[in-house]
């Protein structure tokens, strides 16, 4: 089976950059389309102590700012490769699930992610939003470490 659009979502690590990498490279290879992504959490007006905190447009646009950066390194690899690249920026609580929905939307028929291998007691308390996505996911994943 040939895949013919790869999605690669990235949260900016080290690890995820090599993923990155890998991913672009593989689609290149089997001419495929790619689209990297990336997950924020949602930025939204809270209340401290009885008192309502606004979070401002401007707030809103420099945390998209920075999350937009996490992107710069897939569009360097892919520019330097020779590959179309689209990006998506997208906000949700459980990245996991932002990851599914946009290779729905997008019709990934590849993930190629990292997992930092978290083990024993901190991937209990943290969670693993590389199992989450094997768990749940439909469309193949391919676990950079």
């Amino acid at each position: 089976m040939l895949f013919k659009h790869v999605l690669i979502p990235t949260d900016g690590s080290d690890l995820s950059l090599k993923a990155v990498q890998h991913g672009i490279a593989m689609a290149k290879a089997l001419n495929a389309k790619v689209t990297a992504m990336t997950v924020q959490p949602p930025y939204t007006d809270f209340v401290v102590e009885g008192v309502t905190i606004r979070v401002g447009d401007k707030e809103r646009a420099d945390l998209a700012s920075q999350f937009d950066h996490r992107l710069d390194a897939a569009r360097a690899e892919a520019e330097k490769l020779g590959v179309a690249l689209s990006t998506i920026q997208v906000e949700d609580r459980e990245p996991w699930h932002a990851i599914i929905e946009v290779a729905k939307q997008k019709g990934a028929d590849l993930i190629v992610m990292a997992s930092h291998g978290r083990r024993g007691v901190s991937a209990m308390v943290l969670g693993s939003e590389t199992q989450k996505l094997l768990t749940h996911s439909t469309v193949p994943v391919l676990v950079y470490r």
